[in-house]
């Protein structure tokens, strides 16, 4: 209930932010326009009237976004790897802002004379008369506030959640290459699939039910870990299943338990130790998925057996994963699982399977020649 109001009131707010943005634009542009219906050369008072504006509005943006790039807090934790943020941009912003500020103090006191004489410089192109001069004037300063306001709130409000999700995805990407590294294929997928998604480059499987966090197991995490929900438990049961117990016929009897909690489960074991896997159990999940939540971690448990399987198995895992791919209510495209599938196509293409039970033909050896007899001596004739 009270993520929904927050939620709602969220929008409220934006709408309203939009809608005053609009009345200000629009002010503007319909003040420009009266004036210049009432010029001798009307088209071109309203022309040069909106190069005026629309430069001001410019300059006016790129002083709020000097004004409102964000700083890398203090004391924050540092991505992994050899990476950390670039402060290049806060210390110019910084810098800039100072200077401006400064020179803008100490001219403060010339500032009507610095305006009028702005607006008897750009009179000639709003039609060249003394009423000219002062509208010019205020046409500048309109959209100089307006584009300040404008660019500081898009850069205040818009640039952190930009920067912290490419620092995230940055994460992930390293973490992901520290898996591969250490042979852990599916879970450098699964993490280079995640960071994709942060990015806003392939849709996720967000249509999880309900009631899927209570059939999966308890996590053990720390509530403080960045793996929440049921992705996060899926990832500590692939990564507890070497040092499982269960065997390969349980985990198979786990899938056909029924439950997606359980089949899930089953998946995420699957994940984790390849010896655990069950075929038949991973098609029938790409095939007939209950969710594409359930689908996904199939084909990463798919991705895992891709080294071990035998020429027909793979054929029948080829079959059905491009089957997803053409179906109109299959695998839908720029999706985390359509990424997934045509990286196991383009492995199994690239794979030259061998019969399981296909033994090198034994190499005959020619037996020894036999040694020729001696020839008889004299000794022997007599």
């Amino acid at each position: 209930m009270a993520k929904t109001r927050r939620r709602g009131g969220t929008a409220a707010l934006r709408t309203a932010q939009w809608t005053a943005a609009g009345v200000l634009l629009g002010t503007g542009l319909l003040g420009l326009l009266l004036f210049s219906l009432g010029r001798a050369q009307a088209w071109q008072a309203l022309g040069g009237g909106l190069v005026v504006a629309g430069a001001s509005t410019v300059v006016g943006g790129a002083l709020g976004f000097l004004f409102g790039v964000p700083r890398v807090r203090s004391g924050s934790a540092e991505p992994q790897g050899s990476y950390a943020p670039n402060t290049n941009l806060e210390q110019v912003s910084d810098w800039l802002t100072k200077v401006l500020l400064g020179v803008g103090l100490t001219q403060l006191g010339s500032l009507g004379e610095r305006l009028h004489q702005l607006g008897t410089a750009l009179a000639p192109a709003l039609g060249g008369e003394d009423a000219a001069v002062p509208f010019a004037a205020a046409l500048v300063l309109y959209f100089l506030v307006f584009g300040f306001l404008a660019g500081w709130l898009v850069t205040r409000l818009a640039l952190p959640q930009v920067l912290t999700d490419a620092d995230q995805a940055l994460d992930l990407f390293l973490a992901g290459q520290d898996r591969d590294r250490r042979g852990d294929k599916v879970g450098a997928d699964d993490l280079r699939v995640r960071a994709m998604q942060q990015l806003g480059l392939l849709g996720g499987s967000a249509d999880q039910p309900a009631a899927l966090a209570g059939q999966l197991p308890p996590s053990s995490a720390p509530a403080s870990s960045t793996s929440c929900g049921p992705e996060g438990v899926v990832a500590e049961v692939r990564s507890t299943a070497r040092r499982s117990a269960l065997t390969a016929d349980q985990v198979r009897e786990l899938y056909a338990d029924g439950s997606e909690g359980r089949r899930i489960q089953a998946l995420a074991l699957m994940q984790g130790d390849s010896a655990l896997a069950d075929l038949p159990s991973v098609l029938d999940a790409i095939e007939h998925p209950r969710s594409g939540f359930e689908q996904y971690h199939a084909l990463l448990a798919a991705r895992g057996l891709l080294s071990r399987l035998p020429a027909a198995d793979g054929q029948r895992l080829r079959d059905a994963v491009a089957g997803q791919l053409v179906l109109p209510d299959g695998i839908p495209y720029g999706s985390d699982r359509s990424w997934l599938a045509e990286k196991i196509l383009s492995r199994l293409e690239g794979t030259a399977f061998l019969p399981p039970q296909q033994q090198p033909p034994a190499v005959s050896t020619p037996a020894p020649a036999a040694a020729p007899a001696p020839a008889p001596t004299a000794a022997d004739n007599s």
